[in-house]
């Protein structure tokens, strides 16, 4: 018997793998034709069991299915892709841009002035089909753009937000430091004043589109009053600044995170945001922020129940569908639950800011508890779908991570309930 020399073992294997191992991966439709993947078709919506539809107005109602059409349609057969490339698919932008959402809230300057659940259903259908383009929307609109409208000059307004409004022109947001999340209030980003300007020092993390935004609006502490003032800077062709992107996220992939560094850059006076004076400013626009994330969350959980319930339909096991065994009933119900639960309190959040009522507790609490029950919902999910809830073509697994930084970022479960509950002392 002759055996082997490891050199000739390693020519064998050589040259029988190149038989096989390059040739490209089978179409899941094939490899897999039980089921039918969301990069072809995602799944019609069944997770809204108790019709959440009738207690929407009309105009809610349109703008829900216009975009959840215009997710189903634009976004499901990419995103797979573009997350396992962690890219951002920039041909995107002109069909959301499309929608008329991006501005959420703010009336005038060319922004559509929805109320603000519309805008929560809109970001929660982007959310649905892929978060990451809805955490795009939500830097852009709800943080950049929400800190121009309520407390910049009517000079910054015309200037920025008509072009923000259509996507024509990008925003990011940046206030978390690397040594400095939960405590942003302790920020070391400098803004000194000098003639015609501000010099701006420092660095920022997790800076969401900021390697290809258009602006930045920076957070920084000014150097005289020791208080948090923002700062509108142009991007393109700005000396002293510069974002790179972080690699090796395991979650929200397709989202843009920056380490953004400063270094002596200058921001001329008119650009100054003039009515962002503290921290407390800072809180406010979180607060709405906070609001949107708790939607995100929703729109998550529903995306991954809708698929599960196809899934279960069409796969067969022992003879019989997966989902007419009890134990895979009693997950889905579970799930099915949840997301009324969550849709509910959302709502309410929704009317209580739109009858002047949110408080910061209400926004955290939200953010916090909803958060946790679509971490639940969609970790139950990866269960039902056994080894093809690992696998980013039926959705869940992307999902599945993409709510492990949503389940942080907008300040952590922890900080949100602790906010909740110092609320409650008042």
């Amino acid at each position: 018997m002759t055996i082997n020399s490891s050199e000739q073992q390693d020519g064998v294997n050589k040259s029988a793998r190149t038989s096989y191992s390059n040739l490209p991966a089978l179409d899941v439709s094939l490899a897999f034709p039980q089921a039918t993947p969301a990069t072809s078709k995602f799944p019609p919506c069944a997770s809204d069991y108790y019709n959440f539809d009738g207690l929407l107005t009309s105009e809610e109602r349109a703008i829900r299915k216009k975009v959840r059409e215009c997710a189903e349609k634009e976004l499901a057969p990419i995103v797979a892709e573009y997350w396992e490339k962690a890219e951002f698919p920039f041909q995107v932008i002109p069909k959301i841009g499309a929608l008329n959402i991006a501005a959420g809230t703010i009336k005038g300057y060319g922004c559509p002035g929805l109320c603000i659940t519309g805008a929560a259903v809109a970001l929660a259908e982007i959310a649905r089909v892929d978060v990451s383009c809805s955490s795009f929307i939500l830097v852009h609109s709800s943080l950049a753009m929400l800190t121009i409208a309520q407390y910049g000059s009517e000079e910054q307004k015309q200037k920025y937000l008509p072009s923000m409004a259509q996507l024509k022109t990008i925003a990011s947001w940046a206030l978390t430091e690397p040594d400095y999340g939960s405590d942003a209030s302790a920020l070391r980003t400098t803004a000194t004043k000098v003639e015609g300007g501000w010099i701006l020092e420092g660095q920022k993390r997790w800076v969401g589109n900021s390697t290809f935004a258009d602006l930045l609006v920076i957070l920084a502490r000014n150097t005289t009053t020791k208080q948090i003032n923002a700062y509108v800077k142009l991007k393109k062709h700005a000396p002293g600044l510069t974002a790179t992107k972080i690699e090796n996220k395991v979650g929200l992939r397709i989202v843009q995170n920056g380490d953004v560094l400063l270094k002596n850059v200058f921001v001329p006076d008119e650009d100054r945001v003039p009515g962002f004076n503290s921290f407390q400013d800072t809180n406010t626009t979180l607060s709405i922020s906070r609001l949107m994330v708790a939607w995100q969350s929703i729109g998550i959980a529903m995306g991954v129940y809708d698929m599960c319930h196809r899934y279960l339909m069409e796969r067969k096991q022992f003879g019989a569908p997966s989902a007419t065994f009890q134990i895979t009933q009693q997950k889905l119900a579970q799930m099915l639950g949840n997301i009324q639960a969550m849709i509910l309190a959302g709502w309410r959040v929704c009317n209580l800011y739109e009858d002047g009522k949110m408080t910061a507790g209400h926004a955290s609490l939200a953010k916090g508890w909803i958060t946790s029950r679509a971490r639940e919902t969609v970790a139950l999910g990866r269960e039902l779908l056994g080894g093809n809830g690992i696998s980013t073509d039926f959705h869940v697994a992307k999902a599945f991570c993409d709510l492990e930084p949503i389940y942080t970022y907008e300040d952590s479960y922890e900080i949100n309930n602790l906010i909740a509950a110092s609320q409650q002392e008042k």
